[in-house]
């Protein structure tokens, strides 16, 4: 029997609302050099939203291309690379709370949402004052991100909030790496072994 089975009695520990930092080891690819906020982690696996790479799509240009009418308050902000699954459907990271049609709680402060009466509302002005939009989402199946993390692709830490939304996207990485006490530049890819 493999020594890899979850006691039934015990919840699996979850990295939910964890900041999850690439390592080195990922070398290329969509991850590479990528900072995914975890939205969700249970038995049955991970979502989350990639929060420092950015699309050459603006906050104004989703708006028009979903005929949603810009006022004069929508401040306008670069797009989120969410991640690799469902790259045409968008998602609201914000604070505040899960009141929109398709909004799921994450933590009492922030909610994910994939609706478009909040995008209305931050059309007009009148959305969270704190929220990141993203095409996509990054997923595990069951177990895999822990495999994956064995392998030390992956760091994890809490969130910082004020890192999610005061931070500029290309700062956040390394901003994360910094409440671990390290530089994310400095990481070999090599493993070490004392």
């Amino acid at each position: 029997m493999s020594g890899h089975r979850a006691n039934p009695d015990q919840s699996p520990v979850s990295l939910k609302d964890h900041f999850l930092m690439a390592t080195p080891v990922i070398g290329g690819g969509f991850f590479n050099r990528s900072l995914t906020y975890l939205c969700h982690h249970d038995e049955q696996g991970v979502m989350g939203i990639v929060v420092n790479h950015c699309l050459d799509v603006e906050l104004s240009d989703m708006l028009t291309h979903l005929d949603i009418e810009i006022s004069s308050a929508c401040p306008d902000t670069s797009i989120l690379a969410g991640g690799p699954v469902a790259t045409d459907h968008g998602f609201v990271l914000h604070r505040g709370e899960p009141h929109w049609e398709g909004s799921q709680r994450v933590t009492d402060e922030i909610s994910l949402t994939g609706s478009r009466d909040i995008l209305c509302a931050i059309a007009a002005g009148e959305g969270p004052k704190d929220y990141l939009v993203a095409l996509g989402y990054a997923g595990w199946s069951a177990g895999q991100l822990e495999a994956e993390m064995a392998e030390n692709s992956w760091l994890t830490v809490q969130a910082d909030l004020d890192i999610l939304f005061r931070s500029a996207a290309e700062d956040r990485l390394t901003a994360a790496g910094r409440q671990l006490g390290i530089d994310i530049d400095l990481l070999s890819t090599e493993a070490g072994h004392a």
